[in-house]
């Protein structure tokens, strides 16, 4: 398995112009195709092996998590099949934030969800760019109409952040909810997208 982070460099959490906050990305061959399998955050003052838990994920898609190897960003081959998954991702992602794409073409792996996590990770990559929906609302869409606590839940175990838009689901009040990003984050995607909120 590959890993690379991403910072990005418009979210900044103080003052200064050093960005707080990246993107930790993996990358793995499945049946012979190249897939991303892990898009989550990462605090930069954190360690990344601690955040993307390499022991579920090796458990999960039978690998040695010790010959998982962390590879920079500028450093990707894109003559590897594997390192080049994570060179398109890295692109979608900046003309994401760049205001120049709303949605991801990427092949990603979410097989490591329950089958009801994938109907909800599926009904998420349904809602629009610049949309906002209720966990309530979620729930319905998934035909489980009294589960908006279980969405929110699957949400939260979403292990593609900003590709599978999570940060789109807010509370029926209009406020923000919940995010394993961190709200600031939440915030900042959904106000990149032209969507203001509730603190």
């Amino acid at each position: 398995m590959i890993v690379t982070s991403v910072a990005l460099t418009d979210i900044v959490h103080d003052d200064s112009s050093s960005p707080k906050a990246a993107l930790l990305l993996a990358s793995h061959v499945i049946n012979n195709t190249a897939k991303l399998i892990w898009c989550n955050w990462l605090a930069l003052n954190e360690h990344w092996q601690d955040k993307i838990k390499l022991k579920s994920l090796s458990k999960h898609y039978k690998f040695d998590a010790d010959e998982a190897i962390f590879i920079a960003a500028k450093q990707l081959d894109a003559n590897d099949k594997e390192q080049a998954v994570l060179l398109a991702s890295i692109a979608q992602m900046q003309h994401y934030m760049q205001g120049l794409r709303s949605d991801f073409d990427l092949p990603i792996d979410t097989s490591s969800g329950t089958e009801f996590q994938q109907r909800v990770w599926d009904a998420l990559q349904e809602i629009g760019y610049g949309e906002t929906i209720s966990y309530a609302t979620l729930a319905q869409r998934v035909d489980n109409p009294k589960g908006f606590r279980a969405v929110a839940n699957a949400n939260g175990k979403n292990p593609f952040s900003v590709i599978i838009p999570c940060h789109r689901v807010i509370s029926s009040d209009g406020k923000l909810g919940g995010y394993t990003g961190g709200l600031d984050k939440k915030a900042y995607l959904l106000a990149l997208e032209g969507v203001s909120c509730k603190v």
